[in-house]
């Protein structure tokens, strides 16, 4: 096995992008005075997947959306908040925005008054697509969307630096593995895969101290290899 940091080490994954913020995790104190407050829309992860309709598998077949739910996975933003970010006019945004929430994947949050005081809506991922499964084979696309969103989040990130870094305490990395194994074993390998990232998924957003890291997971038949 070899583990470096470099560009050409990227490693896809077999389920849409995690996008839900779930509520900080109470002192006792609190836990005592008041309950946990859900994001509005917010769904249930914990439960079993089932097959995305062909609504739904389309609305995740988009680069640009899945970045959106990312965008709000923590903090409920505007349309105009996610367009700045995305480097975008607003009115595409917000054809997006609204597929997003037609599909339930983003919910609008209360209003609230903007810097000039006008009526702003927020909007916040609802966790939706962790739960659904979209390779059915009706609608293509969706390993695109997913490696075309990943590729334009971390072109924001000075790789050349990322190489550099010292910092052992930071656990942002590439690895690159090379397998040849029985199916029954690589069955076994993607099970406990899918069960870790469930139990971290599944854990409540640290939003005092929690540092924003984001995963991308592939596995492939290497067609290259004899």
């Amino acid at each position: 096995m070899a583990q470096q940091r470099s560009r050409t080490d990227t490693v896809a994954t077999t389920a849409a992008a995690s996008d839900l913020r779930t509520p900080r995790v109470p002192t006792p104190g609190e836990a005592e005075r008041a309950e946990p407050v859900r994001p509005v829309g917010a769904v249930d992860r914990g439960g079993p997947r089932r097959s995305a309709t062909e609504a739904e598998a389309r609305a995740l077949a988009s680069a640009v959306r899945l970045r959106i739910m990312r965008l709000c996975l923590d903090r409920p933003l505007t349309n105009k908040e996610i367009a700045e970010r995305l480097g975008v006019n607003p009115a595409t945004t917000l054809h997006h925005v609204r597929t997003l929430v037609a599909t339930e994947f983003l919910a609008a949050q209360p209003e609230r008054r903007g810097p000039r005081g006008a009526r702003e809506v927020p909007y916040l991922a609802t966790g939706k697509s962790w739960t659904l499964d979209v390779y059915d084979g009706r609608v293509n696309g969706t390993g695109r969307a997913l490696l075309d969103a990943f590729l334009e989040e971390i072109a924001h990130l000075d790789l050349d630096e990322f190489d550099r870094a010292t910092n052992h305490d930071d656990p942002s990395g590439f690895t690159r593995l090379g397998l040849r194994l029985p199916f029954a074993d690589l069955q076994e390998l993607s099970h406990r895969m899918a069960e870790l990232l469930n139990e971290f998924a599944l854990r409540p957003a640290d939003m005092d101290q929690g540092v924003p890291y984001s995963i991308f997971l592939a596995q492939y038949r290497d067609v290259t290899r004899p």
